[in-house]
């Protein structure tokens, strides 16, 4: 992999930030998509030599208000902010106490009880660690439903599946660099980015971007092989306990084609289940 340092951050945030009229320098032709170094300093009251060090490494460990001000400068929003706090081996205030990684079976035991909402656990890779019945129903267009970058990026059913696919892919790759973040030598991270850059050109590009993004909540479309187009709202939580977890939850606005198509997949997810066990319990890894 490329450089993976605050430095490279700092690089690829600089050039896709926008300018700003109160640290313009120089006037006419601009050589520079972005922020030129001398503006990203004038921004951040640094000077320019010592921003320069930064961007080439040759300065790794700035102080929390230094990293403060280049997250204003750079117009860092929440997740980008704690994750340039992360590559230069500080906490970003606020951040919360890690915990464990694993869940026990409580957990999915209530995913299962959930009829009408999809619902998975993913960990910071985005591997699904986790799922209820309707869970993997949503997903059953996939050959292998284990880990939601590879199924963006490396099954053709990514494209079809994901209606706004181009969205579905700049989130999984700012989900992963949130991960880089946290650990950029954790052997599981290491071992999906290899594949993935060795797999599809798009994420290789988007990689380079060093955009970083958490999952929240927003509205997703998809186009599911047996149900049609659906349109499900989701809403991500914390598994208190167990850092780097994610409880991500689906839903359908009432009386909506979307929850009229999510009720007929519960209903063919369920007549195919009789024959089977559910898959609510924890993967192994």
């Amino acid at each position: 992999m490329d450089d993976e340092g605050l430095g490279a951050f700092l690089r690829a945030r600089r050039a896709a930030a926008r300018p700003h009229p109160a640290a313009l320098t120089g006037s006419g032709y601009r050589r520079v998509s972005g922020l030129r170094r001398e503006e990203v300093a004038v921004l951040a009251g640094l000077s320019a030599d010592y921003y320069t060090r930064l961007e080439q490494g040759r300065e790794r460990h700035p102080s929390e208000q230094v990293l403060d001000a280049l997250a204003r400068a750079l117009d860092l929003d929440a997740d980008a902010r704690a994750h340039a706090y992360r590559l230069a081996n500080r906490t970003a205030p606020g951040t919360p106490a890690a915990g464990g990684g694993r869940i026990g079976p409580e957990l999915p035991g209530l995913l299962e009880m959930w009829l009408t909402t999809p619902a998975y656990v993913i960990n910071r890779t985005l591997d699904v660690v986790a799922e209820n019945e309707l869970g993997r129903a949503l997903h059953s267009g996939f050959a292998e439903t284990g880990n939601l970058a590879r199924m963006t990026f490396l099954d053709p059913a990514g494209r079809d599946f994901y209606a706004d696919w181009e969205v579905m892919a700049h989130s999984a790759t700012g989900h992963l660099r949130l991960a880089q973040g946290h650990d950029p030598r954790e052997p599981r991270l290491l071992e999906l980015l290899d594949e993935l850059t060795t797999g599809s050109t798009a994420f290789r590009d988007l990689w380079q971007r060093h955009d970083v993004r958490g999952k929240t909540g927003e509205s997703k479309r998809f186009r599911h092989p047996d149900v049609g187009l659906l349109t499900l709202d989701y809403q991500t939580f914390d598994v208190r306990g167990s850092s780097g977890l994610l409880l991500v939850v689906y839903h359908a606005p009432a009386d909506s084609p979307s929850a009229d198509a999510l009720g007929l997949l519960g209903s063919l997810a369920a007549s195919r289940d009789r024959r089977g066990e559910s898959s609510a319990v924890p993967r192994e890894r």
